[in-house]
């Protein structure tokens, strides 16, 4: 056994075998993989193995096309081939309209990913897969690729490829500790001897937590038990002359996929049972768990009532297996929070169907730094430190009970709530706020206008249309209050703080005391990283002089480890979060001044305090720390209060509110206004896919300032001109907002792919920024937006078409 290796991958299903082959394409051969019992012996060995290119979002659609390609190559192989059934095709079921108006958008957004999916009415499902009945049918999206795929043989032939390129693989090696050295290098201890690697991937299934417990670190991963039965042969199946589609069904909670001359046949059942939360038996290697058809009853007899001939047909075998999954249903793979050069790749709960993707991206990330597509969505630091095991859990049960229903905008599934919550939540829930969820938090999405109104959940406008509207016309025309809590805070101390700043952002930071700056880093692609303020405060009995850089929630465990794995040896640099401890209230409207004037001392005025100002005070007796910075393109003060306070500030502010007509508003007004503003969302519309001249931010860019993170590879970037360019949309409809990954068409060709989308309540305007070809981003020119199905009228408009002047926001 190698005792000195590049890297070291955990594991031996799938995740870890196409992980291990994908560094092998990736360029790197000096690589390992080490197994504790057999190759595929933990949940891949019992996988249903479909492979769909069905995602919610276009990397996951991405991911699964390699998945599909790769299969299909490893299949055709001429001295290694695996049983691979390829384009079988495959039926997702609906009964309600909301649900074809989901798939026809799901359809739009992987057609910009060169995948064609077709929207099918309950007659053409039929006439598709003869053995269903069409009651309480509607139709279903059809995906041509649909398949399935021999789980063992697959891994084997991964791991074969990977061999040949130079990979050792060492089964039968349970790996017993792990160590990482003062150089970030790490040992991997193992019953045959140690081996020491620069990168260790914990691939591990469902011991996922036995490995992160070496390195000290918690996965929100959890297990259930998944059932399936192979059914004795149909005489319907032998009858049709061809390979039935597979089945994946919303209304019955219950997949079937053809296997030989018969079915097999999953369930969903709502009574689901977790597994292996107090600890897994060493020996449970290659292992089923007790068959429990009992539980599945209420399932069975929905897939009986769509599939009349299973009645008459016998069960041959049943399967009863752990799954893993995440807390939000996605996989994790990427770097682990808080660790340098350690990744992982698991919680893949459809990990044959989508494995060969996440091996692909998840070595383009090891090898370097970043993959083709944008990977938060299945970035391990996406979530904060609330994930612990009994939440996942709770999560997992919500989402394999929900299996086959995506979640439609502004759905917000209740298990695991509330993780989050400020001194406010209880004050804002009797207010009648209805919350979203932001990295665990509990926002106020908006006010309720009476308790029982419960908007349906759409693609189109909701019944909160006029709600939001209101809320944004008594900001625009008075003034208005919102908690935002959950904003990423560190605080930066040490004499290099404004040169290691500097070095991080691709502009000029401010280095002022008492004023804000608004910056945007880059990745080592010269890609856009992050978006941050950057607030200089001056010492005082709070604390030294210190810079205060926030970001977006969700962005959290993110920023804190770039910035940290860049801070010199030598450079006198502090890092502190304050996420947790300081909570903003948003303060927006031309009275806004009036009302922070008449609870918190000093001059307000705006020569006293422009824009861009920072400055600690006292609101009432509450301390403070202002900004005069705005989201939503009013005068507008950031009003950041440690919690313990809160509610202290919270009620000065209402009280000097009073004759100003201060009212409350919420996360789903300041989307509007902020699409009106030209101002941009952190994973929305700023991501690893484009350079900060394609997205539009040229005046953020200083290449002449010296040296920062990227530099070269923009000026690289720079020299080709853009491959695309982010446009502000008006879009011909009233109806509904462009949904993110929409595509954009001109005649048969996708031109651009919808970013962010909403309604403009202040210009009175369907808004969408998009990423679109470069000779289409002139003001004026125009396109077809596939709106769920729809094809209506795109025009480019100038960024900002409210106060495009800043005006308001001065004050």
């Amino acid at each position: 056994m190698k005792s000195r290796t590049k890297a070291v991958v955990i594991g031996g299903g799938i995740a870890g075998c196409s992980t291990l082959y994908h560094l092998t394409q990736e360029g790197w051969s000096d690589v390992v993989l080490v197994e504790r019992n057999e190759l595929t012996s933990g949940t891949t060995w019992h996988s249903a193995a479909q492979v769909t290119n069905f995602g919610t979002n276009q990397t996951m659609v991405g991911l699964k096309s390699h998945s599909i390609n790769l299969y299909k190559k490893l299949a055709e192989h001429p001295e290694y081939p695996i049983n691979y059934h390829h384009g079988d095709g495959g039926i997702r079921m609906a009964n309600t309209e909301a649900q074809m108006q989901g798939y026809r958008h799901f359809a739009s957004m992987a057609r910009g990913m060169g995948v064609h999916f077709d929207v099918i009415d309950a007659k053409e499902c039929a006439r598709r897969h003869p053995l269903i009945s069409t009651d309480n049918l509607i139709g279903g999206l059809w995906d041509p690729l649909d398949g399935d795929i021999d789980p063992a043989q697959l891994c084997q032939a991964l791991a074969y490829h990977a061999r040949r390129a130079g990979a050792e693989v060492y089964r039968n090696t349970p790996v017993t500790a792990l160590t990482q050295h003062k150089d970030d290098t790490w040992t991997v201890h193992t019953e045959h001897g140690d081996i020491d690697c620069d990168f260790v991937v914990n691939a591990c299934g469902y011991r996922v937590n036995e490995v992160g417990a070496m390195m000290g670190v918690h996965h929100p991963v959890a297990s259930m038990e998944h059932q399936y039965f192979l059914t004795e042969d149909i005489p319907g199946i032998i009858e049709a002359g061809h390979r039935m589609p597979l089945i994946r069904c919303p209304i019955s909670d219950y997949y079937c996929r053809q296997e030989k001359n018969g079915l097999l046949i999953g369930f969903y059942e709502q009574d689901c049972k977790t597994w292996g939360m107090d600890g897994i038996d060493p020996n449970f290697v290659n292992a089923l768990c007790p068959d429990d058809l009992e539980r599945v009853m209420d399932v069975l007899e929905g897939a009986f009532a769509r599939m009349p001939a299973l009645r008459e047909t016998g069960i041959r075998s049943i399967v009863n297996g752990p799954i893993t999954y995440t807390i939000d249903g996605a996989p994790l793979v990427g770097p682990i929070p808080g660790k340098r050069n350690a990744f992982c790749a698991i919680g893949l709960r459809a990990g044959l169907g989508e494995g060969g993707g996440h091996g692909w991206l998840l070595a383009q990330i090891i090898v370097h730094g970043e993959a083709c597509y944008d990977t938060w969505c299945l970035d391990p630091r996406r979530f904060a430190g609330h994930t612990n095991a009994e939440l996942t859990a709770l999560k997992a049960i919500e989402d394999y009970q929900n299996e086959f229903r995506f979640h439609f905008p502004h759905e917000h599934r209740p298990a695991g709530r509330p993780a989050k919550t400020t001194p406010l939540t209880p004050v804002m829930a009797a207010e009648g706020a209805e919350f979203t969820v932001v990295n665990g938090w509990e926002r106020v999405d908006y006010i309720k206008p009476a308790p029982d109104f419960h908007p349906l959940l759409s693609f189109n406008f909701d019944e909160a249309f006029d709600v939001i509207a209101a809320e944004v016309k008594n900001v625009q025309e008075n003034v208005g209050l919102a908690e935002v809590n959950g904003f990423n805070r560190i605080e930066i101390t040490g004499a290099d703080r404004h040169s290691f700043l500097d070095r991080m952002f691709c502009g000029t930071v401010t280095k002022r005391a008492g004023r804000v700056g608004l910056g945007y880093l880059l990745n080592h692609n010269g890609m856009i990283k992050g978006e941050a303020t950057v607030a200089n405060l001056p010492a005082s009995d709070r604390g030294p002089e210190r810079v205060w850089y926030g970001s977006a929630a969700t962005s959290e465990f993110h920023d804190m480890d770039w910035l940290t794995q860049h801070i010199g040896a030598d450079e006198d640099v502090q890092l502190r979060s304050l996420t947790n401890d300081l909570t903003i209230l948003v303060l927006t409207g031309p009275r806004a001044r009036d009302v922070l004037s008449a609870c918190a001392r000093g001059d307000w005025s705006a020569t006293a305090f422009p824009w861009l100002s920072v400055r600690e005070c006292f609101v009432g007796f509450a301390p403070a720390t202002v900004m005069g910075v705005s989201f939503s393109g009013e005068l507008a003060y950031e009003i950041h209060v440690p919690n313990a306070s809160l509610y202290a500030a919270y009620l000065a502010l209402r009280k000097a509110g009073e004759e100003h007509g201060l009212k409350l508003f919420g996360a789903r007004a300041v989307e509007s206004m902020r699409m009106e503003k030209g101002f941009l969302h952190w994973k929305a519309d700023l991501i690893t896919e484009f350079d900060p001249f394609e997205t539009g931010l040229d005046r953020f860019v200083k290449l002449d300032k010296g040296d920062f993170i990227g530099r070269d590879a923009l000026l690289k970037r720079q020299s080709q001109g853009p491959c695309k360019k982010l446009v502000t949309l008006e879009i011909a409809a009233s109806h509904a907002p462009a949904h993110g990954g929409a595509s954009l068409m001109q005649g048969e060709m996708v031109v651009g792919t919808v970013t962010s989308g909403d309604w403009g309540h202040r210009v009175g305007m369907n808004l969408a920024y998009a990423f679109v070809e470069p000779q289409l981003a002139d003001e004026g020119s125009t396109m077809q937006l596939d709106l769920c199905g729809e094809l209506v009228t795109a025009t480019v408009i100038a960024t900002s078409p409210y106060d495009p002047g800043f005006d308001r926001i001065r004050g």
